[in-house]
């Protein structure tokens, strides 16, 4: 059975290696090998992962008997909004569809709900895949965002969100 578990920043390579494993997957088809490079370097570098860490975020780990599936990353009362923003949820590709995201999924919504939050927000590549797997699980684009993340690289996302 895959659990969810919060994790402390001794943990954190494991979300960095995950990340080195699946982003190729999740990306390849949509980004640049540079930038695909660049991003991993800079979201999830040990100091950018003990940094997102101290800024309230809060990691997860999926795993099923010691092996890690995916991970997750969360921010509760995101700006002061009263929602909660989901920064991350990754899984591995040979795990997908078999409800490693979706576990993760509520476990981030629990925390949504206990935090009396009331929706739930995130982030997406206009171009991922993941957006179907976000719309059947409640969410819907509210929005869209271009963020410019340094060295000529830009993100063009929509913005979800699930109200509670």
């Amino acid at each position: 059975m895959i659990i969810t578990r919060v994790i402390s920043s001794d943990q954190l390579q494991t979300v960095r290696d995950l990340a080195y494993a699946i982003w190729p997957d999740a990306y390849g088809t949509i980004l640049s090998e540079q930038q695909l490079a660049y991003m991993l370097d800079k979201i999830y570098a040990i100091p950018s992962l003990e940094k997102q860490m101290e800024s309230r975020h809060v990691f997860l780990l999926a795993e099923e008997d010691g092996v890690f599936y995916g991970f997750a990353s969360y921010e509760v009362n995101y700006q002061n909004s009263g929602k909660t923003k989901l920064h991350k949820i990754y899984v591995q590709p040979q795990t997908q569809g078999k409800g490693v995201g979706k576990t993760l999924l509520a476990a981030v919504e629990e925390a949504v709900k206990l935090n009396e939050n009331q929706a739930l927000l995130l982030n997406v590549n206009r171009y991922n895949k993941a957006i179907a797997f976000y719309k059947k699980n409640g969410f819907e684009v509210i929005a869209e965002e271009d963020i410019d993340i340094g060295n000529g690289y830009l993100m063009e996302d929509y913005i979800m969100e699930k109200p509670f």
